[in-house]
């Protein structure tokens, strides 16, 4: 059983229990978990309680929650409780056990969902690849030589080999969408401070969301409505009522335009013939160029490096030759960076935030790839993209990272392509969350969006 409301429409209907559906989920787990290396722990006992307490509340005759039975599992830096929160780095095995869950996770008992572990990611959230040194490279189902993605490569891939049916991860510049597009199923990022992040360990403050992937959109919408709520203990979450959504065709023609320029010259042609289809089967007209989309993102990466390296530098200076090697001098650098760059990047962002406002003023709906790639192998260093030799793993969020750097609600629909899995950005204006998962349903029900599911 792959689809959460599926499974959790049959247990509320007496075909399964869900125990039995958990027990299955751990035992699968148990099996393939280590040939993808998806998971850095399984909760078990906790598990196995929380399906006993939704099958004795059947049993009594209660109405169910709207998840009751479904098994998830969250991205290593969501505190819970009894666990250390390890945040992708080695340093922290020794960090003391959370005292609570995160909200979201509390949010998610609520709704009756069943943990049943946490996953991999890159060290500190910084990484688009999860090869992480500490805790071993995720690898993508659909072909264990290649990377699942990241920084939430745990997350897209525990999904899309078909162990849970939902997960929860973080994104700052592309950790949702990018292991979305990487291993095929379905991602969103919402607006930034749409969901509370209490609890769970920050990268860069001014630019972290966290979301919910699923293997359809119905799912995915379900999974959001029940997130959303109050910010408690998160200074970042605006103060905004919960805004339910569905997973149908919107009411009206979506105005949708399919975005260009940078977003064409650094995409392969699997990512420009998935974009291309997304665009046609929404009915975009017009194709339009965001401007300066290419400095946006070099904005977002000075702020990122800033923030991020700040956050680090006392670990960094105590402990550089344990740190991740993978992005122990990234985080150096960015603690470097000068002040005055980081207030142009500042500056810059709120330029790009309000041209793309006005863009938003004649459409409800942008269109651009996911990544410029499908997954690439193991331990590769450098790709080229536009004619030009680019590092690989901050490339692969070249396209996701104009779009988090104004707080824009995303979700990344997994396109039907021949060959490796690839996906679009479905890019919707603040707080309209419910035009982007509309979207997403458009292209589902016509076939043109598919989750990848099993190995």
């Amino acid at each position: 059983m792959r689809k959460a409301l599926e499974v959790a429409a049959r247990i509320r209907a007496g075909e399964a229990k869900a125990v039995e559906v958990v027990e299955a989920s751990l035992a699968d787990i148990g099996a393939r978990n280590p040939a993808i290396n998806c998971f850095t722990a399984v909760t078990a006992a906790r598990a196995l309680r929380e399906a006993h307490d939704i099958d004795r509340l059947r049993e009594q005759g209660s109405n169910l929650p709207p998840l009751a039975g479904v098994p998830y599992a969250v991205k290593d830096l969501f505190d819970v409780e009894g666990l250390a929160t390890l945040a992708g780095s080695g340093l922290r095995k020794s960090a003391s056990p959370a005292p609570r869950d995160a909200v979201l996770v509390a949010r998610m008992r609520e709704a009756g969902a069943v943990l049943v572990g946490t996953l991999n990611m890159d060290a500190y959230a910084y990484g688009f690849t999860t090869e992480n040194s500490a805790f071993g490279v995720t690898r993508n189902p659909h072909d264990t030589s290649r990377v699942a993605g990241g920084s939430s490569g745990g997350s897209g891939a525990a999904v899309a080999a078909g162990l849970v049916p939902l997960a929860l991860g973080s994104d700052t510049n592309g950790s949702i969408r990018v292991p979305s597009s990487l291993c095929g199923v379905f991602g969103l990022k919402p607006t930034y401070g749409r969901l509370t992040r209490a609890g769970a360990y920050p990268f860069v403050d001014s630019l972290d969301h966290v979301g919910p992937f699923a293997t359809t959109t119905a799912d995915l919408a379900a999974c959001y409505n029940v997130l959303q709520g109050p910010g408690e203990g998160d200074t970042g979450c605006a103060l905004r009522p919960r805004e339910f959504v569905s997973a149908g065709i919107a009411d009206r023609p979506l105005r949708v335009a399919r975005l260009t320029g940078y977003f064409d010259r650094y995409a392969s042609e699997a990512a420009r013939a998935a974009s291309l289809d997304a665009a046609r089967c929404l009915g975009a007209r017009d194709e339009i160029e965001l401007p300066e989309a290419h400095r946006a993102r070099a904005a977002a990466f000075l702020i990122t490096a800033s923030e991020g390296g700040e956050r680090h530098l006392e670990t960094l200076k105590a402990c550089y030759a344990d740190f991740e090697p993978l992005s122990r001098d990234r985080f150096l650098a960015g603690a470097l960076t000068p002040a005055a760059w980081y207030v142009k990047a500042q500056r810059l962002r709120r330029w790009f935030r309000d041209r793309v406002a006005a863009v938003f003023e004649h459409y409800d709906v942008l269109v651009a790839p996911a990544t410029p790639v499908a997954a690439t192998s193991i331990g590769e260093e450098w790709i080229e993209l536009g004619g030009e030799r680019l590092p690989l793993r901050a490339s692969m969020g070249l396209f996701a990272q104009p779009i988090s750097f104004i707080g824009l609600p995303v979700v990344a629909a997994p396109i039907r392509t021949p060959g490796l899995p690839i996906g679009v950005q479905l890019i919707a204006p603040p707080w309209r969350e419910d035009l982007c998962i509309a979207a997403s349903a458009h292209l589902e029900q016509a076939g043109v969006a598919v989750a990848r599911i099993g190995a």
